[in-house]
């Protein structure tokens, strides 16, 4: 078992390099950053996680800018986007800051991806809440033809580019693995169909009995189900738990932290430190 942290990294937490120096030190194997570009006034859309949004939400850092520096101060951290928000991204843009953070961190990137919840954020970026999911899939398909292709088209309904060149590819190959969010059934489907892997929360949504159904998803698909991982996002700090997680299949687990101080922060990465190994 692989095991991760992820936090909101923000301008009252420890810095992302400070987190990364402090994560890899403790043996973890990697570090997750979340996304939102911004956080809509009107606040229609509920919180899944509660009533009220934390404040960390609204003063995140930008993620690629954050995982760079956690990369930058590190050697063998992995860092990873957890989520990183597709749909709120063009996707010529968002396959260059992919790829050039695969490169500049040595291929130490993962790729998360989902659909998010929040209907007027996707909104204020041209975005479609019931339409989402295709958009985010042909986003992800035309970054790949950018990726392994050296003159790259795409021509989808909500992507449409004629022969483009745009370097560099990603250091990875053919490139850093993707990992989607969400719930089943329906996040294995999009994790079958264009992923590498699928990445639930372990704290709400249910994960064991669906890995069987994703495996034999796969095997109908043509897809080799050992070339799927499962990474559990959002892992509750028990044993217990992350033995039936282990034995089912599943590869990571990422521990939460709060967007806090190193007062805060380092005592609970000394604790769950004791879960590696």
């Amino acid at each position: 078992m692989k095991y991760g942290l992820i936090i909101f990294p923000t301008t009252y937490t420890m810095t992302p390099a400070e987190l990364g120096v402090a994560a890899e030190e403790r043996g973890f194997e990697s570090l997750w950053f979340p996304e939102h570009t911004h956080i809509p006034a009107s606040r229609e859309s509920p919180w899944p996680g509660g009533a009220d949004l934390p404040q960390e939400y609204y003063d995140t850092y930008d993620l690629f800018v954050a995982l760079g520096m956690a990369a930058q101060a590190t050697t063998k951290l992995i860092v990873g986007a957890g989520i990183c928000l597709v749909i709120e991204h063009d996707p010529i843009v968002l396959a260059k800051k992919v790829a050039t953070l695969d490169h500049l961190s040595d291929g130490r990137f993962i790729f998360g991806i989902g659909g998010g919840w929040n209907v007027e954020e996707m909104r204020n970026h041209g975005t479609d809440f019931k339409r989402r999911w295709k958009v985010l899939r042909e986003r992800v398909e035309a970054m790949k033809e950018i990726w392994t292709n050296d003159q790259a088209e795409y021509h989808g309904e909500f992507v449409d580019f004629d022969p483009i060149f745009s370097n560099p590819k990603p250091k990875q190959k053919p490139y850093p693995p993707i990992l989607i969010g969400g719930a089943a059934p329906w996040a294995l489907k999009r994790a079958v169909r264009y992923c590498d892997g699928w990445m639930p929360i372990g704290i709400r949504d249910e994960v064991i009995e669906h890995i069987p159904q994703m495996r034999a998803m796969a095997e109908e698909a043509g897809r080799d189900p050992d070339s799927l991982s499962i990474t559990i996002f959002g892992t509750m700090p028990d044993k217990d738990a992350i033995a039936r997680y282990e034995d089912a299949g599943a590869e990571r687990c990422i521990f939460f932290l709060p967007s806090k101080g190193a007062d805060d922060v380092l005592p609970m990465m000394d604790k769950l430190a004791g879960f590696i190994g």
